[in-house]
């Protein structure tokens, strides 16, 4: 299959950036216009495989290098209240990856947030790789069939003002993820920023 070697380090490569990196679906797309005779199920495998990779090794190193190193220990205890709230949820928790997996939406702070949690990867991981191999045949096709019946270019910048503001607002997103107070709001119903003393 030409060129499956380099879909895989390429959605490999894009699923590890923390941010602004091009959705992978834009780049399965683009291969697949680029080499239309390959299997569009086996593309689409692929890179489903590298991005669920990608995103797993993503979290890991959030886990050990932001939480571990970079977090108080304040903020981890703080963090640990949605672990806890969530460890006896399995099946929600897939089945919201699961949903969330076919949004266009970047999975790059979701995994982020949820390697802060300390929680099984597997739980995240596997839905994940589901959504995002359904999602990519999708795309794959799309691309492959614009290349056999479409007179038209290869998929142009992905820097749009609508890419970069929605990648600003999930990093805002992942710093208010840490500062709230999470069991706070998890048994009482109250929100505030962690650390600030309880006036009420």
């Amino acid at each position: 299959m030409e060129g499956i070697w380099l879909v895989f380090l390429v959605v490999l490569a894009l699923n590890l950036l923390p941010a602004f990196a091009p959705p992978t679906w834009m780049a399965l797309s683009f291969f697949s216009y680029k080499f239309p005779e390959n299997d569009i199920a086996m593309l689409a495998l692929v890179g489903a495989t590298a991005a669920t990779l990608g995103r797993v090794i993503l979290a890991k190193s959030a886990r050990s290098l932001v939480r571990g190193k970079l977090l108080s220990a304040d903020t981890r205890q703080n963090i640990d209240a949605i672990k806890e709230k969530l460890q006896g949820r399995k099946t929600l928790t897939a089945g919201a990856c699961l949903f969330y997996a076919f949004s266009p939406l970047p999975s790059n702070y979701l995994f982020i947030a949820y390697g802060l949690t300390t929680l099984e990867l597997r739980i995240l991981a596997l839905p994940f790789f589901l959504g995002r191999l359904i999602g990519y045949n999708f795309w794959a096709h799309l691309g492959s069939t614009a290349a056999h019946r479409l007179a038209i270019e290869a998929p142009q910048s992905y820097m749009s003002v609508y890419f970069i503001a929605v990648q600003v607002a999930c990093l805002a997103l992942i710093y208010v993820f840490m500062r709230i107070d999470w069991r706070r709001l998890l048994e009482e119903r109250k929100l505030r920023w962690a650390g600030k003393k309880k006036t009420d």
